[in-house]
């Protein structure tokens, strides 16, 4: 089809695509932020009614939508009408799998500012955020506590996802008492205790953070405050570190895995959920994210080799890993 780009196009034709292509994900950001695709809930919608709803201008949001149907997110199912399809439904909030939060908080002026200056960190081996805002990531959330709702919610939108497929991937019914690290406000519990309702679980995190915990899973689960780097709750058969050690370069995240390694029975098990990234040209999401991580908190994705060497540091060696329905694998980890 005229427009289209493939494989048969020229490298400058399909490098223009790619440039172009950077576009696509600012506009979910703004279509999310405006709530467009809950208001397409329950069938399609004339533009002018989409933009009377949320005050936008009709002729804009035509185009806007028109580009996203392009990419799948939406489709022009007649002149100027719009309805969603299965990427645009994951943009409704509330719902299984939404990435409404998510989409918002990758739109967000500290998240644009830190992809722009990823020539200073090219150079510079730093955050870019760092560099534009005078403090870190974390300490700039502490200061600004309503963007980090919007962050912890954005997180929870992942955390939903990556836990309902480890729980699904993993046979966690022989365990007693789990400890999640890091565990934000309890959506990877949740997904625990949903399926295993007899687990002690706790939720364990900053107390700013699991302030918010008792509304994710209610009394279901235990919610504890603390400091990762100094202690984490004892006597746990079952550990959890989620999407935490990609924040932190290898000392630090050593740091935090001889925490949990002193905490752990001998007979304990960590489970580390990340991306583990391929070895050579293979492309694989977690490639980019490794880059966002980079220039937002210094942190880094790891593949296989540097996950085991960064447990042996910590006197633990992987088991096993085991793949989910996500990019996300389950690295096993026991003590060594």
């Amino acid at each position: 089809m005229a427009g289209e780009t493939g494989a048969g196009d020229s490298p400058s034709i399909r490098m223009m695509a790619l440039l172009y292509g950077s576009i696509v994900g600012r506009l979910v950001s703004v279509v999310a932020e405006f709530g467009v695709a809950d208001l397409c809930a329950d069938g399609p919608r004339d533009v002018d009614d989409l933009a009377a709803a949320v005050d936008a201008d009709p002729d804009t949001l035509h185009r806007m939508l028109r580009a996203l149907a392009g990419a799948g997110v939406f489709s022009e199912v007649a002149p100027r009408t719009f309805a969603l399809t299965e990427l645009a439904a994951t943009l409704r909030r509330d719902v299984p799998g939404s990435m409404r939060d998510h989409a918002r908080n990758w739109g967000s002026s500290e998240y644009l500012h830190t992809i722009v200056g990823l020539g200073g960190t090219l150079r510079t081996g730093r955050p870019s955020f760092d560099t534009h805002h005078g403090v870190d990531w974390w300490s700039y959330l502490g200061a600004h506590p309503r963007r980090a709702q919007v962050f912890d919610r954005a997180m929870g939108n992942r955390a939903r996802q990556i836990g309902a497929a480890a729980v699904a991937a993993c046979d966690l019914s022989g365990v007693r008492r789990l400890v999640d690290v890091g565990g934000g406000q309890g959506h990877l519990v949740a997904a625990v205790v949903d399926r295993y309702p007899g687990i002690h679980a706790v939720v364990y995190d900053r107390p700013d953070v699991v302030a918010g915990a008792p509304e994710v899973v209610g009394e279901r689960a235990e919610a504890v405050g603390g400091d990762f780097f100094t202690s984490v709750p004892p006597g746990a058969d079952c550990y959890v570190l989620s999407s935490v050690l990609h924040d932190w370069e290898d000392d630090d995240a050593v740091t935090i895995l001889r925490t949990v390694r002193a905490a752990m029975d001998p007979a304990g098990r960590l489970l580390v959920l990340e991306t583990v990234l391929p070895e050579g040209d293979e492309p694989h999401m977690g490639k980019l994210l490794d880059v966002l991580m980079l220039a937002l908190v210094g942190g880094r994705e790891r593949t296989e080799r540097e996950y085991a060497a960064l447990l042996e540091r910590a006197d633990l060696r992987i088991e096993r890993i085991v793949p989910t329905a996500t990019p996300v694998g389950v690295l096993v980890a026991a003590p060594a």
